[in-house]
């Protein structure tokens, strides 16, 4: 049987996060749009009328951070 293979094109989830202050999100995950993963964060807020709602925010991944260049034993500094 052929194996299924799923779209993540524009869709997302959110998971309970580990919250270690009350600055740190409710709720993370990642969310999906147009082909490109952002990371997704959720507050849980209550209005002022007394309503919940969720305070979102919107990050990009970070991008793999390149390693800078060591100098071999034949590239020795001139000193």
């Amino acid at each position: 049987m052929a194996e299924k293979t799923y779209d993540d094109t524009n869709r997302g989830a959110l998971f309970p996060a580990d919250k270690k202050s009350e600055k740190h999100p409710d709720l993370k995950g990642k969310l999906n749009v147009e082909g490109k993963d952002y990371y997704l964060s959720a507050w849980s807020q209550v209005s002022k009328a007394g309503k919940k709602y969720l305070s979102i925010s919107l990050d990009k991944p970070r991008e793999a951070e390149e390693t800078p260049e060591v100098a071999t034993a034949d590239e020795a500094l001139p000193f």
